[in-house]
């Protein structure tokens, strides 16, 4: 039979409560945090080389057919041009595009649902080329905006790959959708048949 005395005291629990709740938070931050989601608040990640096990994995599957598009065209003096992609969230593409002369651009994504005219920028320059990956942040449209800043002519390629599902020009007041090419280099349906 258990007496009054082998019982723990109310105060006695509330402590190792408290500090069992203490120890799980401390292992949240400074090992799940780390380990799982690759943020590290107080350095115990990388003090114990947890931060890799974070790391994103190298291979994503995708829902959807990859894709090609090859883009050339002219801009006059002060002319603009956009091309835009429509992507799901999560959905990657890798682009390349060149200048033969200097133009200020813009890459911009909006998000399925945005007002008329919102756009979320991620990189703006003034520059004759750029490359690289991009990764859809949300579902929308996501692409550039070329101004031809000289005053001459100037030709730009665009070339890109990925998983999008179809691709806008608009330019000179003209919009339009463009057929897209599969990883073999076939024409697609166009996406308004």
């Amino acid at each position: 039979m258990i007496q009054s005395s082998d019982k723990p005291s109310g105060r006695r629990l509330a402590l190792v409560t408290a500090g069992s709740f203490l120890v799980a938070i401390v292992i949240v931050i400074g090992v799940v945090l780390p380990a799982e989601y690759g943020i590290d608040p107080i350095g115990t990640g990388n003090v114990f080389g947890l931060m890799g096990l974070a790391r994103i994995q190298p291979i994503i599957p995708e829902d959807t057919q990859y894709k090609t598009d090859v883009l050339e065209f002219e801009l006059a003096p002060t002319e603009w041009a956009e091309s835009t992609y429509r992507m799901v969230e999560g959905a990657s593409m890798l682009f390349s595009w060149e200048a033969t002369g200097p133009v200020s651009f813009n890459f911009h994504s909006a998000p399925d649902g945005a007002p008329t005219g919102y756009a979320e920028s991620f990189d703006t320059k003034e520059v004759e080329q750029a490359h690289g990956s991009y990764m859809a942040p949300f579902s929308g449209i996501h692409g550039w905006y070329w101004e031809n800043l000289g005053s001459g002519y100037v030709t730009i390629r665009l070339t890109t790959a990925g998983f999008y599902s179809e691709a806008q020009q608009t330019r000179a007041r003209v919009t339009g959708l463009r057929p897209l090419r599969d990883a073999q280099g076939e024409l697609l349906a166009h996406p308004d048949e």
